[in-house]
């Protein structure tokens, strides 16, 4: 005896594994099950797809069997491979998106440096201040340019310590002036 079974499955040409299960329903009909799955792809979506049931006499299935099966299987086969394109997208995906979050976190650490350095200036000027020396805590106080998200502050800090400045002798007010 002759089949062109396996040369049927083999002209379906989709990627994947069968699971076929015959079982007699009576004396004269036979329940088939055919489960198409792609045991590659590591979803647990594969568990939902139903098996197809296919119910009728030997010589009825052996008629109709691959015509029955064609059109699902390859539906079937379709949706693991646009299932599998999708699960290597998000982890392409997933990827650049680790490789974004350190490129962030460099740049994050890039403007933690400017900071640092933004805050050691300002230490060394309250250290200054501290000591009485406002010349000298003045010019240690960071340029506006290199720091514009603090511009406010350092302007406000300029001024407070050019007020502590002691008189200038050549430009005081003279305090006699109506005599």
């Amino acid at each position: 005896m002759e089949t062109n079974f396996f040369k049927s499955v083999t002209a379906l040409a989709v990627a994947g594994d069968w699971t076929i299960s015959i079982a007699e329903e009576n004396a004269d009909t036979l329940i088939v099950s055919v489960l198409f799955h792609n045991s590659r792809i590591g979803d647990d979506a594969l568990k939902k797809v139903p098996p197809i049931l296919l119910r009728g006499t030997a010589q009825e299935l052996d008629a109709g069997f691959f015509g029955a099966i064609a059109e699902p299987v390859k539906q079937t086969a379709q949706l693991f491979t646009n299932l599998e394109q999708f699960l290597k997208q998000k982890q392409a995906a997933k990827a650049s998106s680790q490789m974004h979050k350190q490129a962030a976190e460099n740049a994050g650490g890039q403007i933690s440096d400017k900071q640092k350095k933004y805050e050691e200036s300002m230490k060394k000027v309250d250290e200054l201040q501290a000591e009485g020396k406002y010349r000298e805590a003045w010019i240690k106080v960071p340029p506006v340019e290199s720091y514009p998200e603090y511009a406010s502050i350092i302007r406000d800090r300029r001024m407070e310590l050019s007020s502590q400045f002691a008189p200038d002798l050549f430009n005081e007010p003279k305090e006699n002036e109506s005599c």
